[in-house]
């Protein structure tokens, strides 16, 4: 397996952190997505420059201008249960996680997405992790499966609109590194049944690069616009370039340790890189998935799931799970193949996990 210049393991004589995963299957997942549009067209409609993605590979994004996040977090969940074969009545758990706004302030997401669904009065939690949430929300669903609470299923949900005030999709993605697209995805975790088995799950934060998306501002903010403050993310990453850590300093810090982190879940799973069929990331510049993900595995970017996601836009958390949906749905991965499921956040976040596939489900296409 390929290693950056300069790679060490992180920690690992203390390590306590194993996830080793056993009894968690991946029962159905569900997507909600709207209507496509392409870069072309953002283009010719004034919204963005052409030579501002001419080698970033980004085709397109879906949007969803009158669909809420929160709506389309619930469509995909009616999905990916009338995919399943497991009861309502035994989602023990649920689970939602986001970016942007889902809801005015004060007010409860997850207990929306129950209401709507009909589900039971289950705990249900919130995570705010970033573009990592979905991942995060797995590792939680994992301790309540394998845990004291012993469930028997855990509903994942997400999703995100960018139509917001003060946020641009087409210019605010991190630097224009990537295209804000609308979605929703759901992820249906079971103790008993699934098309695919999870077989390990690792995490972590480098808080070393905490202040690369706070940046150096105070921490009480009485005006504070959530959009706006996200949509000036940019200009706080390069301040932190300019006074703290060089960009190319801090891409070869976050590459390692994410490299750790997914090297922790092909151990734990007892594989190696070349054994992994897909590696599913995040939908952003093709530059930044192949060189801080592909070229440390050692791996091609046909391995990657990058030729799908050029098209789909960055809907934060939801990525992966979108991008597995499609890769069982269309059989470009069956029985006997390993994923490799990553995801980073704000902070700085990253999380892996290996999956196995081990049956076609009856919802993917010939």
């Amino acid at each position: 397996m390929a290693t950056p210049t300069g790679y060490c393991p992180l920690q690992t004589r203390r390590r306590k952190w194993l996830m080793r995963v056993e009894g968690v299957y991946i029962d159905s997942l569900g997507v909600d997505l709207h209507e496509w549009v392409s870069v072309e067209k953002a283009v010719a409609d004034g919204l963005l420059e052409a030579e501002t993605h001419a080698e970033t590979g980004l085709t397109g994004v879906y949007v969803a201008p009158e669909v809420p996040a929160l709506d389309m977090a619930v469509n995909s969940a009616r999905t990916a249960l009338d995919r399943s074969k497991t009861d309502p009545e035994a989602v023990a758990t649920h689970i939602h996680s986001s970016v942007n706004y889902q809801a005015p302030a004060g007010s409860y997401p997850p207990g929306y997405v129950l209401r709507e669904l009909g589900l039971g009065t289950i705990p249900a939690f919130y995570l705010q992790q970033g573009c990592n949430g979905m991942l995060s929300a797995m590792e939680v669903a994992i301790g309540q499966i394998t845990g004291a609470g012993e469930a028997e299923a855990v509903l994942l949900t997400t999703g995100e609109n960018w139509n917001s005030p003060g946020i641009n999709r087409w210019t605010d993605g991190q630097n224009q590194s990537c295209l804000l697209g609308d979605g929703g995805a759901s992820v249906l975790l079971s103790a008993d049944q699934g098309f695919a088995e999870v077989r390990s799950l690792n995490a972590g934060v480098l808080h070393r690069l905490e202040k690369w998306h706070r940046g150096d501002g105070p921490l009480i903010n009485l005006d504070s616009d959530t959009a706006s403050e996200m949509a000036e993310m940019g200009e706080r990453v390069m301040r932190f370039h300019d006074a703290d850590l060089s960009m190319a300093e801090t891409l070869e810090k976050m590459t390692v340790f994410d490299l750790e982190i997914m090297q922790r879940s092909l151990v734990d799973a007892g594989l190696n890189a070349p054994d992994i069929t897909k590696v599913v990331s995040l939908n952003v510049d093709g530059r930044v998935v192949e060189y801080t993900v592909m070229v440390p595995l050692g791996l091609s970017m046909s391995r990657s799931s990058w030729e799908f996601g050029k098209s789909v836009g960055h809907i934060g958390g939801a990525d992966p799970f979108i991008a597995l949906e499609h890769l069982v749905r269309t059989r470009e991965v069956t029985a006997g193949d390993h994923v490799l499921l990553t995801s980073q956040g704000p902070g700085w976040i990253c999380t892996a996990a290996v999956v196995t596939i081990n049956e076609t489900p009856a919802w993917a296409t010939a």
